[in-house]
């Protein structure tokens, strides 16, 4: 398959992992779960990031799930999967099975095992899965999360990438939390499609160029983002900006992925919602108790009919 060569814009939505019991992969669950996204309003899905516990994942389930997803319905062309790993060869057969699938481009980390890493030695890094995969199809988006990796994408590195492969390295996702390190991506590279992480900034990212976001909490609101996306500036994106970012704040101040797994388990009456792989917890009760009020002050309809779907046990594919 071909995959598109448009750039991806809007809101994308990392997209929850859902596990069974037993802690395998609940995949007919998981490709309900995104074809509801894409229904309530997502331009796309960057699945198997921070968020979807990728590095929780074997490299096996990660295709398998990938396959599922476009077996199911899901189209191709609206997943950007995360295919950055510290082996560079798995990082490249992963990439490569993307692109086979049709996928409309990659979100990739930088190898995050060594720290204090030169920036040869990530420049390296990407210029040897660019040209392993060897590919002109290949759109891939770099992914900067710091807090996370230990290993920061920075300024020089982008600029070289982008140099030396200005029809493949088309974008990237800024995780870092850093506003000011945002801006100066937007600032020195109009050329590339940037993605800050959080909704709240969006009004303001979009005066600055920014495509969008790709955010955790867009799991559990992209109804609201998309709607003031569509909006934009003015009064109507002024009166959504509020809530959306009371949404977004109250969620990030637990631990994202217990908390948005925890909501949903409520949400849904469905207790495996919660699940997640060791080393990550449950969100304790008290704290989830906590967060449900938050949210419902800042507006959120958890008892909405859009969260129906998350109800029915199978969500089962087309």
């Amino acid at each position: 398959m071909n995959p598109p060569t448009t750039r991806f814009a809007g809101v994308l939505v990392p997209a929850l992992t859902p596990f069974d019991r037993a802690l395998r992969p609940a995949t007919v669950r998981f490709v309900g779960f995104c074809r509801w996204l894409l229904a309530e309003g997502a331009h796309g899905l960057a699945v198997f990031g921070t968020t979807s516990e990728a590095n929780s994942l074997s490299l096996d389930e990660r295709r398998s799930l990938l396959e599922r997803l476009i077996e199911g319905g899901v189209p191709a062309g609206k997943l950007m999967p995360g295919t950055g790993l510290p082996s560079l060869p798995d990082s490249v057969a992963l990439t490569k099975h993307a692109l086979a699938a049709g996928c409309g481009g990659v979100l990739v980390l930088p190898p995050f095992y060594y720290k204090g890493v030169s920036e040869d030695g990530l420049v390296g890094f990407y210029s040897e899965l660019v040209e392993r995969v060897g590919d002109s199809r290949l759109q891939l988006y770099l992914y900067h999360i710091p807090q996370m990796t230990g290993v920061p994408l920075g300024l020089g590195v982008i600029e070289r990438l982008v140099r030396a492969y200005p029809e493949t390295i088309v974008g990237i996702k800024d995780s870092s939390g850093d506003w000011e390190n945002t801006k100066a991506i937007l600032r020195n590279f109009p050329q590339l499609t940037t993605f800050p992480s959080s909704e709240s900034r969006l009004l303001e990212g979009f005066g600055l160029g920014a495509a969008g976001c790709i955010s955790a909490t867009a799991n559990l609101n992209v109804r609201m983002i998309r709607a003031l996306i569509d909006a934009g500036p003015g009064p109507r994106g002024e009166a959504l900006h509020g809530p959306v970012a009371a949404i977004r704040q109250a969620v990030e101040r637990r631990p994202l992925i217990p908390a948005l797994k925890g909501v949903f388990g409520e949400i849904a009456a469905d207790s495996e919602w919660a699940i997640v792989r060791p080393p990550l917890v449950a969100l304790p009760r008290p704290a989830l108790t906590e967060l449900l009020a938050e949210l419902a002050a800042a507006g959120l309809d958890l008892g909405g009919q859009g969260f129906a779907p998350l109800r029915v046990p199978a969500l089962a594919p087309a």
